[in-house]
């Protein structure tokens, strides 16, 4: 395994003095008094509850490195020499390109991806907020759904509220939902969370019936934290602010003494937490109902890294609900807004987690019970992982849930139009090497004017970044496809998987890699 220390991370931008490190501890070997830092204990001294967070919050995203015992990286793709599925068996014919990567879920309203794919939620967090217009028009010429997240109504500065509460004008969520539908060609869709908070809001009626929101997704959780949501604001009206909406804000901007030390400059920062859901199975099914009663035409659900009783519960409670998607999100997950060491210790991991997932959706076909579409996450991020979790989970996973690696190439592609401009010293070399214009640096950029004309003006280059990494998916998983001899993503099977090792073929249930295929093998030697 890979060196973890618990005491110390760039996440947290910290680290250890001495060369040797207590394993468990990851305190110094040697500690000595006197000295300068930079451990955790050592800046928590000081800095206390920053320490529980990623630095600097809202402009990074951070993910766990803890190295489990097993994880997909334990599993192999199997290639074969003979046969294909979904094509015929010719040469000419059976090309990687003619691979058919679209996907859909849901049983009575079906949403095709052009890829099985689709982004994490996107939610309050200042990053999501930044960004939200590189996101939501990548996802829509992508071709995959988006996921707006949850408590976006709620610390919206501009929010309008009735005097029961409930939301009347939303102007940030109107421009998120909006972003994404302008470029929106028929595939994909746009999810609106809920939390307890935005229920309280009375959100989806907002957005069903003055946004045209069609799915909603319920969330429980996620994969990298088991508490409500949370976000940081560096101002203490702003903070006072939201404390008046009604939610948790910590430390306390109400009380004189943390006045004091925010106009001292000690305190820089307060944490704005959702509170957490308590599960109750009538309480979910009279919520799925009254989600539908208002209009949407969809509802799914978020849940996240917990134990195999709760996964039951999800995946039962959504069979009785027919609700269209579950989403079974494995720890470590998250995109950096979570605690830090709940992040890399709380949770079960995603394949154990979708391990468990599919033993219990298999109980439940078995039993001649109606099985929901799922979607994996937690921690994937190129074609390979899609692939594996398609087979892992097939034929019930329908897609895999992104949060970092579709994040990521938003920011760059916005920062490749900063640096075109001459921001932050200009390009730097690794993007310079390929031209000096947006039409030489993205591949894809004349492909996409050649489709959108004019309105390219109105796309921006972060859109671009993740069209850009998506077509670099979708390709590599044709070209996995064909080698495994699948041209069309339903046929994907577990059978096209073989562990690593004897422990990851204990936790998955797929063959060891020197079992699969033995008995065929072994029946052709015999002949």
């Amino acid at each position: 395994m890979n060196l973890h220390r618990p005491n110390a991370n760039e996440a947290l931008q910290t680290k250890n003095r001495s060369r040797s490190v207590a394993p468990q501890s990851g305190i110094c070997s040697r500690c000595i008094d006197g000295c300068k830092g930079n451990c955790d204990l050592f800046k928590s001294s000081f800095r206390s509850r920053e320490l529980l967070y990623p630095s600097p919050f809202g402009k990074v995203t951070a993910g766990a490195d803890k190295d489990y015992p097993v994880d997909y990286s334990h599993l192999n793709i199997m290639g074969y020499a003979m046969g294909a599925s979904g094509i015929e068996a010719e040469s000419d014919r059976a090309i990687f390109p003619r691979v058919d990567t679209t996907t859909w879920y849901g049983s009575t309203e079906k949403i095709k991806m052009k890829i099985p794919m689709f982004t994490g939620a996107l939610g309050s967090t200042e990053i999501a907020r930044a960004n939200w217009d590189h996101f939501a028009v990548g996802a829509a010429i992508s071709g995959i759904s988006l996921v707006c997240g949850e408590n976006v109504c709620g610390i919206d500065p501009k929010l309008e509220i009735d005097g029961n509460g409930k939301v009347v004008e939303s102007p940030d969520m109107r421009r998120r939902v909006e972003g994404y539908r302008r470029f929106h060609d028929g595939y994909g869709d746009i999810m609106v969370q809920l939390n307890v908070e935005d229920t309280r809001l009375g959100v989806a009626e907002y957005v069903i019936e003055k946004l045209g929101v069609e799915t909603i997704e319920l969330k429980w959780g996620q994969g990298a934290k088991c508490i409500g949501g949370e976000i940081k604001v560096d101002s203490l009206e702003r903070a006072m602010e939201l404390q008046k909406r009604g939610y948790l804000v910590t430390p306390d901007p109400s009380l004189e003494a943390n006045q004091k030390a925010y106009r001292d400059g000690a305190i820089q920062e307060f944490e704005r937490h959702s509170r957490v859901g308590f599960l109750d199975k009538e309480d979910f099914m009279r919520e799925v109902d009254r989600v539908r009663k208002l209009g949407a035409r969809r509802v799914t659900l978020k849940t996240g890294a917990y134990p195999m009783r709760e996964l039951a519960m999800a995946i039962r409670w959504a069979s009785d609900a027919r609700i269209a998607l579950v989403t079974i999100d494995g720890a470590p997950g998250g995109t950096g807004m979570s605690p830090w060491r709940m992040m890399s210790e709380w949770g079960v991991p995603s394949i154990y987690l979708h391990a468990m997932a599919y033993e219990l959706c298999l109980r439940l076909a078995q039993k001649g019970m109606w099985v929901p579409d799922i979607a994996f996450a937690g921690g994937f991020s190129s074609e390979d992982h899609i692939f594996k979790a398609l087979a892992l989970g097939a034929p019930f996973c329908k897609a895999v849930c992104m949060g970092r690696a579709l994040m990521i190439p938003g920011m760059v592609g916005k920062n490749i139009g900063k640096w075109l401009a001459g921001e932050d010293g200009g390009l730097p070399s690794t993007v310079s090497a390929y031209g000096s214009s947006k039409e030489e640096i993205f591949v894809c950029y004349e492909e996409l004017r050649t489709r959108y004309g004019d309105e390219m003006a109105d796309i921006p280059l972060g859109a671009i970044g993740i069209y850009s990494a998506a077509e670099k998916i979708k390709v590599g998983l044709q070209q996995l496809m064909a080698g495994a001899r699948k041209w069309r993503t339903h046929l994907i099977g577990r059978n096209d998987l073989a562990c690593l090792t004897e422990e990851a073929a204990q936790v998955t249930g797929i063959p060891y890699i020197m079992e699969a295929y033995r008995e065929e093998a072994l029946a052709i030697i015999d002949e």
